[in-house]
C-alpha cells in the first residue's frame, strides 16, 4: 500500500489534478492578458491626451495668427479713416492675443519668438496714444510681429511632432515589453503543461509497465507503487492484487503439472514393463495378430511417455533454469538425437541428411538436445511418408545457425505467429494414433531463450518447413571470446553433409 507521504502529496482525484493543471497553466496567460490590457490602456490614454493637447495647441496657434492679422488690419484701417471704434476693436484683439500668448508660453517657455512677441505687444499697446506721425511709423512693427507669430506656430508644430515621436517610442517600448512578457509567460505555461502532463502520464506509464510485466511474466522485485491521482493509485493496488493472484495460480499450475506428470509416469511405467514382458514371451508365445496389437500398445506408450517428458520439460523451463554452458560437438549432439528417433524414421521411410563434424560450440547440452529432439519429433509427426529430413549448421564469427528442415505440407500462414505458444494446436493434423500436446515447439523456443538464442521458422526455397536455431558465441571460462574451434571450417552446408538412410 502507499505510504503516508505519498498519500499526503498526491492529488485526491484525477479530476482535481486536471482542473488544477488547467487553472495553473491558464494563470500565466491570464497575467499576460491583464498586462497587455494595462499596456493598451496606457497607450490609449497617452494617445488621447496627446491628441487633445495637439488639437488645442494647434488651434491656439492658429487663433494667434488670426488675431495678429486682425490687429494689423484694424491698426491700418484706423490710420486711414481715424474711427475710434477701430481702436476699441484693436484693444480687444490685443488683450485676447496677450492672454493666448501667455498660455502658449507655458508650452514653449524658452521660445525666442514668444519673448519677441511679448516685447512687441508692449510696444503695440502704446500705439493708440501715439501722434499720427509716430503711429504711421509704428505700423512697420507688424511685419516683425507677423514673422514672430509664424515662428511661434512652427515651434508649436515641432513641439507636437516631438510629443508624437515620444508617444511612438513609448509604444515601441510597450510592444517590446509585451513580447518579452509573452515569451516568458508562454514558456512558463508550457513548462507547467509539461509538468502536469508528466504528473498525469507517469502513473499511466507505471500502470502500463505493470500490465506488460504481468503479461510477459516478468515482475520487478523492486517495483515502486503508483504515485498520482487516487483513481490510478487504486488501479495500481488492484494490479498488485491481480499479480499476487496470478502468481498463486501459476504456482498451482506448476504444482499440478508436476503431480500429474509424476502420477502418469508411475502407471505408464507398469504398462510399458508389462508390454515388454509380453514381447519377451514371458506369458507364452504370441500370435502375429497379438504381436501387432502389442507393438501398437508399446508405440502408444512410448508416445505417451514422450508427451509426459515434454510436460516435465515445460514445467522445468517455466522455473527459469539457468543454462550450464559447456563446449559441445554439435554434430555429436545431432546424431544422439537422431539415434533416439531411429525406429520412427525407419517406419516413415524418411531419408536423413545431417552435417558432418566436428563442430565445436559453447552451449547447454541438455537444452540443445531437448530442442533438437522436439524439432525432429515434430518433423517425424508432420512430415510426409518417404520424405526427407535435413539438419545443417552454419558457424559464423559471432553466432551459430542450426537448421532442421523436412519435406511435407508447409505450415499455414495463420499458424506461423502462434507456433511457439504453449498448448497451441495448428491446422495441420499429426500423423499417428495420439494427438500432440502443443507444447513441443514452446519447449524448444524456451530452450533457445535459455541460451540467449532464438528459434524461428524461416522460408527456404528448397524445404517446405525449416526451423532455424541461432545461438550467440558464449565467452569461455577464462573470459576470452570463444567462437569455433580452430580446426572447424567457417561454414558447413548441405555439400559437406552425408546422407543417412535409416
Amino acid at each position: 500500500m502507499t505510504s503516508a507521504a505519498t498519500r499526503r502529496w498526491r492529488p485526491r482525484s484525477l479530476l482535481q489534478l486536471v482542473l488544477l493543471a488547467f487553472v495553473v497553466v491558464m494563470l500565466p496567460l491570464g497575467v499576460l492578458m491583464y498586462q497587455a490590457g494595462q499596456a493598451l490602456s496606457e497607450l490609449s490614454r497617452l494617445a488621447e491626451v496627446s491628441a487633445r493637447q495637439a488639437v488645442s495647441e494647434t488651434r491656439r496657434a492658429r487663433t494667434l495668427g488670426s488675431l495678429a492679422v486682425e490687429m494689423e488690419r484694424g491698426a491700418r484701417q484706423y490710420a486711414v479713416i481715424q474711427e475710434e471704434s477701430l481702436l476699441d476693436i484693436y484693444a480687444d484683439r490685443l488683450a485676447e492675443f496677450r492672454e493666448l500668448l501667455a498660455r502658449q508660453r507655458l508650452l514653449l517657455p524658452d521660445d525666442p519668438d514668444i519673448q519677441a512677441l511679448e516685447r512687441l505687444l508692449d510696444e503695440l499697446a502704446t500705439l493708440p496714444q501715439q501722434p499720427p506721425e509716430a503711429y504711421a511709423a509704428s505700423l512697420d512693427d507688424f511685419v516683425a510681429f507677423s514673422r514672430h507669430v509664424e515662428g511661434m506656430r512652427q515651434a508649436t508644430n515641432r513641439r507636437i511632432d516631438l510629443r508624437l515621436d515620444a508617444i511612438r517610442e513609448r509604444a515601441r517600448q510597450v510592444q517590446q515589453r509585451l513580447w518579452w512578457q509573452t515569451g516568458a509567460l508562454v514558456s512558463a505555461s508550457l513548462m507547467l503543461m509539461l509538468l502536469f502532463t508528466r504528473l498525469i502520464i507517469r502513473p499511466v506509464r507505471q500502470l502500463e509497465r505493470r500490465i506488460l510485466g504481468i503479461g510477459s511474466g516478468y515482475q520487478d522485485s523492486q517495483q515502486r507503487h503508483v504515485q498520482g491521482p487516487a483513481e490510478l493509485v487504486a488501479l495500481g493496488e488492484r494490479l498488485d492484487w491481480l499479480t499476487h493472484r496470478l502468481e498463486e495460480l501459476e504456482a498451482q499450475k506448476q504444482q499440478f503439472l508436476r503431480h500429474m506428470s509424476h502420477e502418469l509416469k508411475t502407471p505408464l511405467a507398469s504398462v510399458r514393463e508389462g508390454s515388454a514382458l509380453l514381447s519377451d514371451g514371458v506369458a507364452g508365445e504370441l500370435s502375429p495378430r497379438q504381436r501387432e496389437v502389442l507393438d501398437l500398445i508399446d508405440a502408444s506408450g512410448a508416445e505417451l511417455q514422450r508427451l509426459i517428458e515434454q510436460l516435465l520439460d515445460y514445467n522445468l523451463l517455466q522455473h527459469h533454469r539457468s543454462a550450464a554452458i559447456e563446449r559441445l560437438d554439435m554434430a555429436t549432439v545431432a546424431r544422439e538425437v537422431l539415434a533416439k528417433h531411429r525406429l520412427s524414421l525407419q517406419s516413415k521411410e524418411m531419408a536423413v541428411e545431417v552435417f558432418s563434424g566436428p563442430l565445436q560450440w559453447r552451449a547447454d547440452h541438455q537444452a540443445t538436445a531437448r530442442l533438437l529432439d522436439n524439432l525432429v519429433s515434430n518433423a517425424v509427426a508432420y512430415g510426409e511418408d518417404g520424405g526427407k529430413l535435413l539438419i545443417r549448421a552454419r558457424a559464423r564469427h559471432d553466432r551459430l545457425e542450426l537448421e532442421v528442415a523436412n519435406t511435407g505440407e508447409p505450415i499455414a500462414e495463420q499458424d506461423r505467429d502462434h507456433l511457439f505458444e504453449a498448448f497451441y494446436q495448428g491446422r495441420a493434423r499429426r500423423k499417428g494414433a495420439l494427438k500432440g500436446s502443443g507444447i513441443g515447439l514452446s519447449v524448444a523456443a524456451d530452450c533457445a531463450r535459455l541460451q540467449h538464442g532464438r528459434l524461428e521458422l524461416i522460408d527456404d526455397p528448397e524445404w517446405p518447413v525449416c526451423f532455424r536455431l541461432t545461438l550467440p558465441a558464449a565467452p569461455p571460462e577464462d573470459g576470452r571470446h570463444y567462437g569455433l574451434h580452430n580446426d572447424i571450417r567457417p561454414a558447413l552446408t548441405g555439400q559437406d553433409a552425408r546422407n543417412l538412410t535409416l
